[in-house]
This record gives structure tokens, C-alpha cells and sequence, in this order.
């Protein structure tokens, strides 16, 4: 398409844009997991790292409760991102907070320009009524409409859960992408309506596809720091070079020592290019607009 003169514009001419994500799959942080992590400070005699988490020993919040933190790292850079949150019931699968317990820490977000989105749970993506009761859930909560939705694990249904998506309200999904690699799972690095192949028709909702994972990088591929920054680089450029959007999923627990030291150079890498870096919400909103422009 790019070949053929298509083009895409963004806001002030900005030649590409990094859609900015974060999955909130926890918010409490174990307190054995607090004391492996001082003895292994003390173990290193980094006695300076035992200091600061031996008073989060009786906190539920600290270090997870980050959210304030990583907007105001991202405002720093002019950016601005998406956070989904789990709205699951206790006991179900997965459910390691209540939604409601982060009224007020969402609303902040909110009030700062960021966006709220649904993280469903394991089963969401092919179940409608869970679907539905989750996104009510945290409608609640927010006292206004969710439009965004990623899937917990990223598991989803071609071309199922789109069509659930639809009819539960959503605008958008950016769930597509894969776990254990980086990379363009749908074969492009913009956002597209999906064409249902069960009726032959273009759909309304509009993916967003994920691109980078922090799990996926560090995790699964096994990448040392400089292994995985040649990875992003790499699709940074690609996307520059065809005028797109790269979605970067990090996640709430990865804000510590090197994988923040890693978001952080993926802002200023960015900052450097004038990437537009944005939420989901934004790019929706404007691709909705304008779109794929033709030749």
C-alpha cells in the first residue's frame, strides 16, 4: 500500500507514532516476594535497595501501585498512554484485585488526559456475558463508557472475538499480537478494520495490533538488554520508514531497574524521532478520522 502512494497523517506532521500500553494484571505485591528480594539486596551487600523495601513490607500498594509514576514519566516525554485493568469477580481465574479498590487511582488518570481500558479475563474473548459483565463492572466504577479492551494473555479468536467485541460496544481491540515474539502478527504496522471472514463484510471495530511485549523481549525470547533494544530499534524504524503505528505493551511490574531504564529509552528514542506517543483512545480516535490517506 505504501508502494502504491498510500500514506498515513498524524497530528503537527509527526512522521510515525508509538501507541504506549499498560496490562494491570497486578496491583499487590506478596510480602515473601518483598523479603526474597531484601535478602538477595543484603546478599549483594546493596544495603542502599534493602533500605527502601524493607518499609514496604507492611504496604499492600508499594512497588506496583506505580500508576501515578509512569504518567509522570510519560508526561515528561509528551506522551501520554493506555492502562487495562482486570474487572473480575472474586474468585474468579486470575483475580488478584478488586476494580474498585483503584477508583480513585484510575480517575486520576483520567482526569490527566490518559485512558481506562478493559483487560478481560482468560475466558472473556469467547464468553459474551462475562464479556459484558466485566466492562459493566468497570463502567461502574469510572461512571463512564469503556471503549478499549485488550485480552488477558492475549488469547483471541479469529474472527470470533471481534464480533463479541462489536456487540458488547467496544471501538477498538489491541489484543493481536504475538506472546512469544516480536513482531507484526496481522503482516502490517497500522491499525485495520478486520474483514469477517463468517459474513463477508468489513467490521466496525478497529484493531490496533501489538507489536512489543516486555514479557515477550526479556521473558520468552530471553534477550539480554542490548539484545532486546536491537530487536526494538529494528521495528522502531520499520514503522518510521512506513509511516505507522508500533503498539508497546509494558506492564505495571516491569517499571523497576533495567526494564524501566529500558521503557524510558523507548521514550526518548521516540521523543528523538517526534514520534506522536500516545493512547490507544488517541490513535482510535484519529485514525477514525483520517486513516489509511490515498494516493
Amino acid at each position: 500500500m505504501t508502494e502504491k502512494g498510500y500514506q498515513c497523517e498524524y497530528p503537527e506532521a509527526q512522521p510515525f507514532a508509538i501507541c504506549l500500553t499498560h496490562d494491570i494484571d497486578t496491583v499487590y505485591r506478596p510480602i515473601h516476594s518483598k523479603s526474597l528480594e531484601i535478602l538477595s539486596a543484603l546478599k549483594n551487600r546493596d544495603f542502599t535497595r534493602a533500605g527502601r523495601i524493607v518499609p514496604q513490607l507492611r504496604s499492600k500498594k508499594c512497588p506496583e501501585w506505580n500508576f501515578k509514576g509512569i504518567a509522570a514519566l510519560e508526561e515528561s516525554y509528551g506522551a501520554s498512554s493506555s492502562f487495562y485493568f482486570l474487572a473480575l469477580d472474586k474468585g474468579d481465574r486470575d483475580c488478584t484485585y478488586a476494580i474498585e479498590d483503584l477508583e480513585q487511582e484510575m480517575c486520576t488518570l483520567l482526569d490527566g488526559g490518559w485512558e481506562i481500558g478493559l483487560h478481560g479475563g482468560c475466558e472473556a474473548y469467547r464468553d459474551f456475558e462475562q464479556l459484558q459483565r466485566e466492562k459493566r463492572r468497570l463502567e461502574k466504577v469510572l461512571n463512564q463508557t469503556v471503549n478499549g479492551y485488550r485480552n488477558h494473555f492475549l488469547r483471541f479468536r479469529v474472527p470470533d472475538t471481534w464480533e463479541l467485541l462489536e456487540r458488547a460496544g467496544f471501538r477498538y481491540d489491541t489484543t493481536l499480537g504475538y506472546p512469544d515474539c516480536t513482531g507484526f502478527r496481522n503482516g502490517m504496522c497500522h491499525p485495520f478494520r478486520p474483514f469477517n471472514i463468517n459474513t463477508s463484510r468489513e467490521m466496525t471495530i478497529l484493531e490496533i495490533p501489538l507489536a512489543i511485549m516486555d514479557r515477550t523481549l526479556l521473558s520468552f525470547m530471553r534477550l539480554n538488554m542490548e539484545q532486546a533494544w536491537t530487536q526494538t530499534e529494528r521495528l522502531l524504524d520499520t514503522v518510521e520508514r512506513h509511516n505507522g503505528v508500533l503498539t508497546i505493551l509494558w506492564h505495571n511490574t516491569f517499571m523497576t531497574g533495567a526494564p524501566l531504564q529500558f521503557y524510558r529509552k523507548i521514550l526518548e528514542y521516540g521523543h528523538e524521532k517526534g514520534a506522536w506517543m500516545t493512547s490507544c483512545k488517541e490513535i482510535e480516535a484519529w485514525w477514525q478520522k483520517s486513516g489509511m490517506q490515498p494516493p
